[in-house]
């Protein structure tokens, strides 16, 4: 592959991952501002490692920029961490001795706490934070000779 090729498909892959991560804020700042369902401490620190992503990644895609994988994914890796974490808290699998997000604040085992009724907000955050990271990761420098 030539470098313009392989600076080509890094330019798709970080305009998806841009795609994912601004579609993940918007999400989150609906459920939050829009619904009024307050996050719970685990949400607003996916949140924390979340809202730079848009920002930092659009320019990523408008510059076709591959080195942002060194800057992002360790934005994506701790989120990623975090929203694991608070899958398994949702799903029961975290003993309620520890479980920080229901002593203080919304519980996060709630109905509301689901895109449709169906899908977790903790899933959907760890999905998010998993698909950005795999694109990231597909990403790759260009070729020299």
């Amino acid at each position: 592959m030539t470098n313009h090729e392989i600076e080509e498909r890094n330019s798709w892959w970080l305009l998806l991952a841009w795609m994912i991560a601004v579609a993940a804020t918007l999400i989150a700042l609906f459920v939050g501002e829009i619904l009024g369902q307050a996050p719970c401490n685990l949400c607003w620190f996916q949140r924390v490692f979340m809202f730079p992503l848009p920002i930092i990644l659009g320019i990523a895609a408008f510059r076709a920029d591959s080195a942002i994988r060194f800057y992002a994914l360790p934005l994506v890796g701790i989120g990623a961490a975090i929203a694991a974490f608070h899958t398994l808290i949702y799903f029961g699998l975290v003993e309620e001795a520890i479980t920080p997000c229901t002593r203080t604040g919304p519980s996060c085992a709630g109905e509301a706490m689901t895109i449709l009724g169906t899908v977790p907000l903790p899933l959907a955050s760890l999905l998010a934070f998993a698909a950005i990271g795999g694109l990231l990761f597909l990403c790759r420098a260009g070729v020299y000779r």
